[in-house]
């Protein structure tokens, strides 16, 4: 994807673009994935003036800059009073290149702003999402200033300008609680937090901090991504609760380092580092509810294909990433894994509404995948009594029942939709499983324990061939 498109350019942080927008409809003519589909700015009686470099730092609000190559009417009296002799001694102006010097502009959009801060770089500024930030960094800012602030005092403080905080407030009223009151008749109007967003504190034991950081590594392969940043953050304020000193028995222990001792560790987790960007764009999309645009790579025969889908649910399933979603072209409900996904885009300016019926059980069969299948079929395993136990303790499939045999073995009885992994995982069991019914999944098991025969029937390659 090129690196100026639009909705990358504006990266978790596009959100605020879309202040005042109307809500388009896929396929319309206004692209929603694009900044040009933002409506213009209605300009704005007695707003006031843009400033540029040549107006200088001694600019305000509400002043009329003079153009540029115009000199004001006092200087210019001023400057034919003086004598000859005395405008010879005043230093001579700077040299063009000087003004390259002079400090920028300030950007039209915020988010261009940060994109010009962060470089050449592809994609969104590195670092937290822009949008979550900028929430904390307002909150912050207004509990600081419980009397309010005005927009220019605001634009300062985030450093973005006047014009485009204007845009952002109408976004960020939809999060917190804002309220605008005028100082005097005519006057500024103060921006300030409501009552009802008043701090709030969630209390949270030592034992409880303990038990939500024994699962911190499962998003391991999350790692490198803005929305693992998000959550390394809230793990990192918890360990300052686990380490606090104890009581009862661990009275006076002030860091036991359990939260070393106390992990669930992953299996065999994937690396994403080089799809950090396409995990926060799926991640956006799936808890703002926007349309995402991607190129999708095909399993049956590695096929690229355009899509758009509309994103329902974000799944860690072993330790991989997928997406449970709407294909609109196709009108079904499919899952997607965001290994094959590429040049995302998430919708600027249009939201699709969640189905009242949607279920993510629907769609996940427990240890079997994330597959829907038709409908379920009656499925019997039979296992050796050297795994009885370990067959005996594993929650499977929500529909498994389990009874003994004669042999001392286990019968395992499922209904299950979708058999894509399970013959794999029957095959895991080596001699000490054999499937019952159903014929296909019997006569696929064979296929599979017939091919691998004939591989060890086969001489051994030489080495280096």
């Amino acid at each position: 994807m090129p690196a100026t498109s639009p909705a990358r350019a504006r990266g978790a942080g596009g959100s605020s673009g879309a202040a005042g927008a109307s809500r388009a409809r896929v396929g319309q003519a206004a692209d929603p994935f694009s900044s040009s589909a933002l409506p213009p700015s209605k300009p704005r009686t007695g707003a006031p003036p843009r400033l540029t470099a040549d107006a200088g730092p001694d600019v305000r609000p509400g002043t009329v800059a003079p153009p540029p190559s115009v000199r004001p009417p006092a200087a210019a009296a001023r400057a034919e009073a003086s004598p000859p002799a005395a405008a010879s001694k005043r230093p001579p102006p700077p040299e063009p290149a000087a003004a390259s010097k002079r400090p920028p502009p300030p950007e039209e959009d915020d988010d261009d702003a940060e994109d010009a801060r962060g470089g050449s770089q592809r994609g969104r500024p590195r670092g937290p999402f822009t949008q979550h930030r900028r929430l904390d960094s307002l909150r912050s800012l207004l509990q600081k200033h419980p009397a309010g602030l005005t927009i220019y005092d605001l634009a300062r403080e985030l450093n973005v300008t006047p014009r485009s905080l204007r845009r952002y407030l109408v976004e960020v009223k939809r999060e917190l609680d804002l309220v605008s009151v005028a100082t005097r008749p005519g006057g500024p109007r103060l921006w300030r937090l409501s009552p009802s967003e008043a701090p709030r504190r969630v209390e949270v034991r030592r034992t409880q901090a303990y038990a939500l950081l024994a699962a911190r590594r499962l998003f391991e392969p999350m790692r490198g991504s803005t929305l693992f940043e998000e959550i390394d953050l809230a793990a990192q304020r918890l360990l300052g609760v686990a380490r606090r000193p104890g009581r009862g028995p661990n009275a006076g222990v002030a860091d036991a380092r359990l939260e070393e001792r106390f992990l669930y560790l992953p299996f065999a987790p994937k690396d994403y580092a080089a799809r950090t960007e396409e995990l926060d764009d799926l991640f956006q999309s799936v808890a703002d509810l926007r349309p995402l645009r991607c190129r999708y790579r095909r399993a049956r025969d590695g096929r690229e294909e355009r899509v758009l889908i509309h994103p329902y649910a974000l799944v860690l399933y072993k330790d991989a990433i997928y997406c449970v979603g709407l294909h609109v072209g196709r009108g079904e409900v499919r899952t997607f894994l965001l290994d094959r996904m590429r040049d995302t885009e998430c919708a600027v300016t249009e939201r699709f509404e969640l189905p009242p019926d949607f279920s993510i059980d629907d769609y996940f069969q427990g240890h079997f995948g994330i597959w829907r299948g038709g409908e379920p079929r009656r499925v019997v395993i039979d296992f050796d009594e050297r795994v009885t136990e370990f067959v005996r303790t594993r929650k499977v499939h929500p529909s498994q029942e389990i009874t003994p045999l004669p042999s001392g073995g286990v019968r395992l009885t499922m209904h299950i939709g979708d058999m894509t992994e399970l013959a794999t995982w029957v095959l895991g069991f080596g001699e000490t499983a054999r499937v019952v019914e159903p014929p296909d999944l019997v006569d696929r098991v064979k296929r599979e324990l017939t091919g691998a025969l004939a591989r060890y029937a086969e001489a051994p390659p030489a080495d280096g061939q």
